[in-house]
């Protein structure tokens, strides 16, 4: 609990030291910080035609905003994650500047090398440490294309409608790493939004930059069909509160107990104070409906899940960036990182066959940045998850899992960035074993 106990005091300092520090910076001032500025240099990268323009007609200083404007929104969003694709290197505009259209995507390649017993995986997790490894599988070199995507997003503003915004995403992370799957495809009208989206329960943003995919073993990162409502309240508050389709994970073995289909939308909210484009502090906050069928009485249950996560992200001076999240609660595993890899929001009770319960975890992650330049900076996390059942389990079940990184990033240009990492990790099962494990990855990815 010690370690519980100071990465929440860490995560609180982060918020409120750097929230007195900025209070009464105005909302998307930019060059304030060297992430901002990583921001800035690759959004001047880009290319802007503008549709049915014959170059007689003199631009007023009202259309070089709109421009401007049309610009910033794409990168202003709340959960936007340092691995999703730049702004596309060409913006098509309307004439009159109330219509912008995107098409654009990265080509991403990332090799890497494990020793001393490999994980069975392109993505670095502590769960999938092997703790008996093959003799034949202590060594493994890999790459992926795993990854690299293409969008399209349409940004406009309209007198009946206001701002509103479509966005489609396919990554090639599928079999292989080379199946095109989608991986966002919603609309935004003002401060309402539909369709399939980062649930509200996550903070990508929070998250600091890890060349593995994977990244820090308490990621929520969770995408579902959703409909939410993100109003702004002043200039620096945010709520949000949203109705989204869940995915349960549920240990049911249908000898004794079977899975009852989801029926219930889980519902999620947070609360966000904000004071710049990346410095934010967010409360976020989950509750599910989980569902089982007692074979032996015949009779279905129903279970409550519930789920906090405090974030933040800052930057204490301008090469400075700091990240936090820490999250808590219970039968919301199947949203969290490492227990992913497992079916925990729901387990079996060894002395009572055929019932189920929603088992307690928590997970937490520090990271910090220092931007040398504003195209290259070097990046190290550290964070953990933790399974915390209230029953009795196997031996060899999964405990905690911890997960440790150093890397490098630099962009050669606006559009071409290479990044090496060195990630460490540890699995402990319930018996008191453990094992370790470590990977050399490398990133080289082309932005257009």
């Amino acid at each position: 609990m010690k370690s519980l106990q100071l990465a929440l005091a860490a995560i609180l300092s982060v918020g409120i030291c750097q929230s007195a520090l900025a209070a009464e910076e105005p909302i998307l001032q930019s060059g304030d910080n060297l992430v901002d500025r990583m921001h800035d240099s690759i959004a001047a990268s880009q290319k802007v035609i503008i549709l049915g323009n014959d170059n007689s007609t003199p631009k007023t200083e009202a259309f070089n905003d709109s421009v401007k404007y049309m610009v910033e929104r794409f990168y202003y969003d709340q959960f936007r994650h340092f691995q999703d694709p730049e702004a596309p290197y060409f913006l098509f505009l309307s004439r009159d500047a109330q219509l912008a259209m995107g098409i654009g995507g990265a080509v991403r390649m990332r090799g890497y090398f494990d020793w001393g017993g490999a994980i069975p995986a392109a993505g670095f997790s502590p769960y999938l440490i092997p703790m008996s490894p093959d003799p034949t599988q202590m060594r493994k070199f890999g790459t992926t294309p795993a990854g690299t995507c293409l969008f399209f997003r349409v940004l406009g503003r309209n007198k009946s409608l206001g701002d509103y915004s479509l966005y489609i995403e396919a990554n090639f992370n599928g079999y292989q790493g080379r199946d095109f799957h989608l991986k966002k495809a919603y609309a935004t009208i003002n401060d309402f939004t539909v369709g399939y989206a980062s649930s509200t329960f996550s903070d990508p943003a929070a998250v600091p930059a890890t060349v593995d995919a994977a990244g820090p073993n308490n990621k929520l990162s969770s995408t579902s069909v959703l409909i939410r409502w993100m109003p702004r309240v002043k200039d620096h508050w945010v709520f949000a509160v949203s109705a989204e389709t869940p995915s349960t994970a549920v240990s049911a073995d249908n000898v004794d107990t079977k899975k009852v289909d989801e029926w219930v939308p889980d519902g999620a909210a947070f609360v966000q104070y904000e004071w710049g484009r990346t410095s934010h502090v967010r409360l976020a906050g989950i509750v599910r409906s989980l569902s089982y069928r007692n074979l032996e009485t015949a009779k279905n249950h129903y279970l409550t899940g519930w789920g906090l996560q405090l974030s933040a992200v800052g930057h204490p001076c301008a090469p400075l960036t700091l990240y936090g999240t820490f999250n808590y609660g219970k039968g919301y595993a199947g949203l969290q990182g490492d227990l992913l890899a497992g079916a925990y929001d729901l387990v079996g009770s060894p002395d009572t066959p055929g019932q189920l319960y929603a088992p307690r975890s928590y997970g937490w992650c520090l990271g910090v940045q220092y931007n040398i330049l504003t195209n290259l900076f070097v990046s190290a996390a550290m964070s953990q998850a933790r399974f915390l059942p209230s029953r009795a389990v196997s031996p060899d079940e999964y405990r905690y899992g911890l997960f440790a990184d150093i890397n490098i990033f630099w962009n050669l240009t606006p559009r071409i960035q290479v990044a090496a990492e060195f990630d460490l990790g540890k699995r402990k099962n319930f018996s008191g074993e453990s094992r370790w494990a470590r990977r050399i990855g490398a990133l080289c990815q082309f932005s257009f």
